[in-house]
């Protein structure tokens, strides 16, 4: 089958500590991989059998309601934009990626988290998310969060196999793995709770030891991801971190000062440039697999920069409550909203809105799928 390169990438999402409540939140760093068999030059959408997530709350579409963690988004007003306005667990005003992504795909609406009970056998055909809200590469992240590991999650991925190969029979199966697309996004929790607001990590690294240690994480994840069949991957950069308007809070306590963490933004691309190298040296080694790198950093800053290209009037504050410092329970059905969410950049304080989500799927579709010659 040939496959077009179909990038998209996701949001970090970083884990929030709110001294009042001694809460913990913390939304990944996005990262998607694709592996793709062949790239050819078409301006039609590449043509996937299904699409599977795993990761942070960027791509959790409700896994967490299912868990005994705090890390949940399934109360208002979260969802408020999403069809019949229900809180489904998603940490955004309406869709995430995955779920773009598969309507641009023409693969369904909507994809289902795994460990919602009621999935149907067509649900689990076209695929479902095992992403986990508060995840990270670092096991410390979930651990500290009470929810599901990147580790537990490809353990997840081992019982999907199952029940896929109990519902079409092995061969089928097999063609389902080798033909979807396959998303992975975490991350910036890692920096985020585990070592800029939180020193955990920062006794034992400094942060180009601990991007290495992540990243020699992520390489141990996507290799076992190939074992278990994956063929079309893309892994997506951080994005800039620095400008999260929870990061910009914890650095300047005066509200007013509302400017960007240049240090931590150039972490955030000094891990990319590491990551970069990294899935080249992948891509050399595993030449029946196609491993793309994403560039979310830009694409992201450009949208900080220059907010009325893409519809934006606020980028450093997100909709609900203030936007400062509420995400997760603080963000919820008592705690006023801006609006209009389609002009914000940010929903809550961590996580993007879905018009941004849009945004950011428009910019990469531009950027990673040739055009005809």
């Amino acid at each position: 089958m040939h496959n077009h390169l179909f990038v998209f990438m996701w949001m970090n999402d970083p884990k929030m500590a709110t001294a009042a409540f001694s809460f913990l939140f913390f939304p990944t760093s996005v990262t998607i991989i694709i592996t793709i068999c062949t790239i050819t030059r078409a301006t039609n959408l590449p043509k996937f059998s299904s699409i599977l997530a795993f990761g942070d709350s960027t791509v959790d579409t409700g896994n967490n309601n299912y868990l005994q963690t705090f890390f949940r988004g399934n109360h208002s007003p979260y969802g408020q934009d999403f069809p019949d306005h229900i809180p489904t667990g998603r940490f955004s005003n309406g869709k995430l990626i995955p779920d773009i992504v598969a309507s641009l795909l023409h693969i369904k609406e909507t994809v289902p988290p795994f460990l919602d009970p009621s999935l149907s056998n067509e649900d689990l055909l076209t695929g479902v998310t095992f992403a986990s809200a508060g995840s990270g590469y670092d096991d410390l992240t979930a651990a500290e969060s009470r929810v599901i590991s990147m580790s537990d999650q490809l353990e997840l991925f081992r019982n999907y196999i199952s029940r896929l190969k109990g519902i079409v029979g092995e061969v089928e199966a097999n063609y389902i793995i080798d033909n979807a697309l396959v998303i992975v996004s975490a991350g910036t929790n890692d920096f985020v709770y585990n070592y800029y607001d939180s020193p955990t990590r920062r006794l034992q690294f400094n942060i180009s030891t601990y991007q290495d240690f992540l990243l020699s994480n992520l390489h141990n994840f996507i290799k076992e991801l190939c074992n278990l069949g994956g063929r079309s991957m893309v892994i997506v950069g951080l994005p800039p971190i620095g400008c999260l308007p929870l990061q910009i809070t914890a650095r300047y306590k005066e509200s007013m000062q509302r400017n960007c963490l240049k240090d931590e933004n150039s972490d955030s691309q000094a891990y990319n440039i590491k990551l970069q190298k990294l899935l080249s040296e992948m891509q050399a080694v595993a030449p029946e697999s196609q491993i793309a790198y994403a560039n979310v950093f830009d694409p992201l800053v450009d949208m900080i920069t220059h907010p009325q290209k893409f519809g934006f009037v606020e980028t450093s504050r997100g909709c609900c409550g203030s936007g400062f410092v509420e995400a997760g329970s603080l963000c919820n059905a008592a705690t006023p909203t801006c609006g209009m969410a389609a002009q914000f950049l940010f929903w809550d304080s961590i996580h993007p809105s879905e018009a941004a989500y849009k945004s950011l799927s428009h910019s990469l579709q531009k950027q990673l799928i040739p055009t005809s010659s």
